[in-house]
């Protein structure tokens, strides 16, 4: 198989590797298609996203590695693209004059009761948000990631969804829900047609096994099932933050798709052209 990887960070946000480091990483391990998805949500920034006096720097150094690793491996210019409502979108609106090879849109914040905090902080900065905003309603919560998802893939002007179930990352240590509750089923049905619909690819994200936050991959197995029944395209995401993890966990990845019935894994060439591979173990 062609190993693949489009959720890649580093230095310039809240990585751990410089872009090299990521590089040479990939080389090692026989990735022959890296895209750089550092986090942006531009025109603003945050602690970890790139900075956007620093947007230059990052897209700069992305494609002088692209040439001077061009026979060893094909990088891409990416971002992975916040979506936040009425603030930032993960469209070419946003990102056009920085000329992106591949957006990653994803959801890192919800908005409940006029608040807007993360969902994807540590379990102790949800849980005190959840206290502070929402007297620990975390069905609320939960609805509203979720909810706005769905208002992200109404304008899918992006390639692939990420961490389409990220808010499972802290349910271990908050026990907010369990994945069977009806409602919760309900609202990762709507969101699979709703991903169906926008046409665009799901990631089967490694990240929370590479940082020991969830010995799982996002989605779940349950999720990856309707996404399959949507005929959603999936592809391989390490989500990585650290070059020693660039391809985390990627056999179980594989083996999570084909026990949801997959039988083959999308990736995007050097155009940005949808290609497709039978999965092999």
């Amino acid at each position: 198989m062609i190993k693949t990887n489009y959720h890649t960070h580093s230095l310039y946000c809240d990585g751990k590797s410089t872009l090299k480091q990521m590089v040479q990483s990939a080389i090692e391990h026989d990735i022959k298609i890296l895209g750089f998805s550092g986090h942006c949500m531009s025109p603003f920034s945050s602690s970890w996203h790139i900075p956007v006096n620093q947007i230059p720097d990052y897209i700069a150094e992305v494609k002088a590695l692209k040439e001077k690793y061009k026979d060893k491996i094909t990088i891409l210019l990416g971002f992975e693209a916040d979506y936040v409502k009425n603030i930032t979108a993960p469209t070419r609106q946003f990102y056009k004059k920085f000329d992106p090879d591949f957006l990653i849109g994803s959801v890192h914040f919800v908005t409940v009761n006029g608040q807007t905090f993360g969902v994807d902080d540590s379990a102790e900065s949800l849980k005190e948000n959840a206290e502070k905003f929402t007297n620990n309603d975390y069905k609320k919560i939960t609805c509203e990631y979720f909810y706005t998802q769905r208002e992200m893939l109404k304008k899918p002007d992006f390639q692939i969804i990420g961490h389409p179930d990220l808010i499972r990352k802290n349910n271990g240590p908050l026990k907010m829900f369990t994945e069977k509750e009806d409602w919760y089923l309900k609202e990762i049905k709507a969101t699979a047609k709703a991903i169906a619909k926008a046409g665009v690819i799901a990631e089967i994200n490694t990240g929370a096994i590479a940082r020991k936050k969830m010995d799982d991959v996002y989605p779940s197995l349950q999720f990856l099932e309707l996404l399959n029944q949507q005929g959603v395209p999936v592809t391989f995401s390490g989500d990585c933050h650290n070059h020693q993890d660039i391809d985390c966990a990627w056999e179980r990845a594989l083996q999570a798709a084909l026990k949801a019935g997959y039988t083959e894994l999308a990736y995007l060439d050097e155009q940005g052209n949808t290609r497709f591979q039978k999965i092999y173990l």
